[in-house]
């Protein structure tokens, strides 16, 4: 199990006074010299904080496991074959979203994914992955697909109020992850993730591959630092499946 840090939180920060600091790139050092195993990040249309320079310096600074997230647009795959990184993750994406509210409506994307994207990434060697929710259908067309992989969407049990709905959730995502793992597919998660509700799912749902944490790791670090802040979450992983 692996801790891909999501670094789109340290660059909305530089955004917010249109300043060159903090830098996206050096805080992906620090977190790759901490002990994540690579570095995830959103490329919006909008370019709300990610913006295109920061990608191929990126690629130019991450050692280990690169994760371009994004939506399927004709922009997006341009960019994305000319970058080439380890691991692309399509996303849905909404402009008036906050952050990507939910997984891909795989019924209602499969055919241009399976007649336009798809075929994209076919002459490279970059892996391809799903952003779903954990239902059988949407992982059932993933895999139809041929996707190398999908990363279950978590929100929806990181932001669950009861021990119920939490236990409902957990239960939806190790069955999801059961699920891709038999159809031949690596299991991804993200979204939502903190110092809480990371123990109970690490315990619970089998076969995770990459853990993609952003939000709570970036805020946590405005008070520990960001090097300890990605030891504690390693700590935590580490502890939880030993």
């Amino acid at each position: 199990m692996q801790l891909l840090v999501n670094i789109d939180h340290v660059a909305t920060l530089r955004n917010a006074r249109g300043e060159g600091y903090p830098d996206p790139v050096e805080a992906a050092k620090i977190c790759e010299q901490a002990g994540a195993s690579g570095i995830v990040f959103h490329l919006r249309k909008d370019r709300r904080h990610i913006k295109t320079e920061d990608v191929y310096r990126l690629k130019e600074t991450v050692k280990g496991d690169l994760d371009f997230e994004m939506a399927a647009t004709e922009e997006m795959l341009t960019i994305s074959k000319d970058v080439n990184p380890k691991l692309v993750t399509l996303v849905p994406e909404s402009r008036e979203e906050l952050t990507t509210e939910g997984g891909l409506d795989m019924e209602k994307v499969f055919e241009d994914f399976r007649d336009r994207v798809f075929p994209a990434y076919a002459d490279t060697d970059i892996t391809t992955s799903l952003f779903v929710d954990p239902n059988e259908k949407d992982i059932e067309l993933a895999a139809k697909l041929g996707s190398d992989a999908i990363e279950l969407h978590t929100g929806t049990y990181a932001n669950a109020t009861t021990e119920a709905d939490r236990n409902h959730e957990l239960k939806r995502l190790k069955e999801g992850a059961e699920l891709a793992h038999n159809l031949g597919m690596k299991v991804n998660a993200g979204h939502g993730l903190n110092i809480d509700n990371l123990i109970p799912l690490v315990e619970t749902v089998p076969h995770l591959n990459d853990i993609s944490i952003g939000h709570a790791l970036v805020s946590s670090a405005l008070f520990d630092g960001l090097d300890e802040t990605v030891k504690k979450f390693l700590l935590i992983m580490n502890t939880a499946t030993n």
